[in-house]
């Protein structure tokens, strides 16, 4: 079943499609305390809903966040929670709406001063980074210029304050926060050679804890690479604002 793709408005998400959501969640994590998740829901300024039917398969939160770094204003779209159910995991509907929504951004904001900034909990999420994009930091072949380190410190010490250790690039919940199923930390040993993959393990050891590896990347044109064009043209999302 093919699944269809809306980027929704936070206010706009009901009651019923919170608590969907939340069960879905609770299928891929340990520890999802339910007054938590919907406070972490509710900051945000929009949700990606998949579905097959009327089932909701698949989600994502994201916030804009406007900070000023080396006296320039930046903007920052910020990936939250996100999910997308085994059944699904072929299907290239959650990085074709992620496609679809940074193209909005550039649209509203342009493209100077316009990153993605993610947090990965798991080697799946740092791996849609090469998928998507050119150029990206922290990677295993580049060092990080210093001016992507100033400004992935300034917005994860923004949003995260304490909880991020600026010196290891992680962002350590304490179990504050929720961290993945058994069966969701486990490494294929043929992925665990992939460079990308390898260099997330020795980055984040700690992420079968839930300690998230903090990454950003320049949300513009020129930088989504090949792959996500096609994923983009091959998907549609409808828009509720």
């Amino acid at each position: 079943m093919s699944l269809k793709a809306a980027i929704v408005s936070q206010s706009r998400v009901s009651p019923r499609e919170r608590e969907e959501m939340l069960a879905l969640h609770r299928r891929y994590f340990c520890h999802v305390v339910r007054k938590t998740f919907l406070k972490d829901m509710a900051e945000k300024d929009w949700v990606i809903l998949l579905r097959a039917g009327r089932k909701i398969v698949g989600f994502s939160t994201l916030q804009l966040i406007h900070l000023v770094v080396d006296r320039r204003p930046c903007v920052f779209l910020f990936s939250g929670d996100t999910i997308v159910d085994q059944s699904h995991w072929q299907s290239t509907a959650m990085a074709g709406s992620f496609g679809h929504f940074m193209l909005h951004m550039m649209e509203w904001h342009g493209e100077k001063d316009l990153y993605w900034f993610l947090i990965s909990k798991g080697y799946r999420t740092y791996r849609f980074l090469p998928v998507f994009f050119n150029r990206f930091y922290p990677v295993h072949n580049r060092a990080t210029p210093p001016r992507y380190a100033r400004l992935l410190k300034a917005v994860a010490k923004h949003r995260f304050g304490a909880d991020y250790d600026a010196r290891a690039g992680i962002v350590r919940m304490a179990r504050k926060k929720d961290w993945l199923r058994p069966f969701m930390r486990n490494v294929p040993v043929a992925r665990q050679t992939e460079p990308h993959v390898a260099f997330f393990l020795r980055r984040n050891p700690g992420y079968k804890l839930g300690d998230e590896l903090a990454c950003l990347a320049d949300v513009s044109k020129k930088n989504l690479n090949g792959l996500a064009w096609r994923v983009i043209r091959q998907n549609t999302v409808t828009w509720y604002e």
